[in-house]
């Protein structure tokens, strides 16, 4: 399992306010007496720029090390650059490196050595606060196995990305509500996710990820559980995303996934060349 994989199913354990609050059910993690300040969704650390008119996010000879044993070198000299309304795919096999890839660029790991801009930023002088708060509000993410909360209803589990950008229920629901129309389940808002085909589930996972407006969607193998007739429709979703402007970077070991992608490279043994 990946870190980005990891610290959502964490943030899954952890108890829903958003969708106590849906659901119409007291909120057991507040305490009695509590103030609203106290009970509130906290706020994440506000910090990148949606204007910043350069890359999104640009690689400088990103290397990333794992001592091991055995020692790994995961990322050699990593140049990328990610501009505004790209969508680029990043192939290769499993192990060589994209895994490692997409961590970097959702602010999970931390390069070696080499520079990491986002927005202009560079992220090595961020603290965990503040690259938690850059996460929280210009990154979404859609993984291969959806990971939805399996006994909340289809909105609140959208409604979750809310929750983690900080925003009141006030501000999440109808946020959620527009997400879910986007990707054609207005109809589904009140179902379970076991009731939800595999292709639905991904399209709640992708409601899940733009409904708060990131600046950059990173997709981890999207279709990877999906058969071809779904996975085409969840790649014809992508293509409506990119064309709205929506800065994609997808990892995938399928090529003809990738061929969606505007833009494609491929990974092997921590290793990037261009494809033409």
């Amino acid at each position: 399992m990946s870190s980005v994989e990891e610290l959502f199913r964490q943030g899954q354990s952890e108890p829903d306010t958003a969708a106590t609050e849906a659901a119409g059910e007291p909120d057991s993690g507040a305490e009695q007496g509590a103030t609203p300040a106290e009970t509130a969704p906290q706020q994440p650390t506000d910090i990148g720029d949606p204007s910043y008119p350069g890359p999104i996010a640009e690689l400088t000879s990103v290397t990333r090390f794992f001592p091991g044993p055995p020692p790994v070198n995961a990322l050699r000299g990593i140049d990328l650059t990610v501009g505004r309304g790209d969508y680029l795919a990043i192939i290769g096999p499993s192990g060589s490196g994209k895994s490692t890839m997409l961590n970097t660029l959702g602010l999970l790991d931390r390069p070696s050595t080499g520079t990491f801009l986002f927005e202009g930023i560079d992220v090595a002088g961020l603290s965990e606060d503040e690259r938690a708060g850059l996460r929280a509000r210009a990154i979404g993410f859609v993984f291969q196995s959806f990971h939805l909360m399996p006994t909340r209803t289809v909105l609140e589990n959208v409604m979750l990305a809310g929750t983690y950008a900080g925003l009141s229920r006030d501000e999440r629901e109808p946020l959620a509500r527009r997400a879910l129309d986007r990707v054609g389940l207005a109809h589904r808002i009140d179902f379970t996710p076991n009731t939800l085909s595999g292709g639905e589930r991904q399209r709640v996972a992708i409601a899940r990820a733009v409904c708060t407006s990131p600046r950059l969607l990173l997709a981890d193998e999207p279709t990877g559980n999906l058969d071809r007739a779904n996975s085409e429709s969840v790649m014809r979703l992508f293509d409506e995303l990119s064309a709205d402007g929506l800065t994609i970077v997808m990892i995938t070991h399928d090529e003809a996934v990738a061929q969606a992608a505007g833009r494609r490279v491929r990974i092997n043994d921590g290793e990037l060349t261009v494809i033409e």
